[in-house]
């Protein structure tokens, strides 16, 4: 196996219309009760905003999957995230928002990394779906 099969590296950046405490809190909505597969239904993912606060799926009838931990929070400026997310084998994720000022508006940064025994398929789709998350940010924050 070699090393590419076992690293992801994904970067995105964003320009939006919106202040970033106007992108902050999108991004606290999106990435929980406002989370949406690419078809529009709900991921039912929960984010507990504080540090070593949970970040998981509730699918009710107590069913339930830890996508992760708040590693670290800076209101307005910074998200990071870290745990197995999506993936239900042996990988360790961490995810990064940075929210800046930029002229009247905001550039958000993403960042995803992983390591670990990664499944080909989640390393093809992942890049998609973070990119639609983000997309509804940017939406969340520009409509009038």
């Amino acid at each position: 196996m070699k090393l590419e099969d076992l690293t992801l590296d994904i970067e995105q950046h964003l320009e939006i219309n919106a202040k970033p405490d106007k992108v902050f809190a999108s991004v606290l909505h999106r990435f929980g009760k406002g989370s949406q597969r690419l078809t529009g239904e709900s991921m039912q993912l929960n984010l507990e905003p504080t540090a070593g606060g949970k970040w998981y799926r509730d699918r009710g009838d107590g069913i339930s999957h830890l996508w992760g931990f708040v590693q670290a929070i800076k209101p307005g400026e910074l998200l990071e995230l870290s745990g197995p997310m999506f993936m239900s084998y042996p990988a360790v994720n961490h995810i990064e928002v940075k929210v800046e000022a930029a002229g009247n508006g905001s550039k958000l940064h993403f960042r995803h990394r992983a390591l670990g025994m990664l499944d080909p398929e989640h390393k093809k789709g992942v890049s998609q779906g973070w990119g639609h998350m983000l997309g509804l940010v940017k939406q969340d924050c520009e409509k009038a």
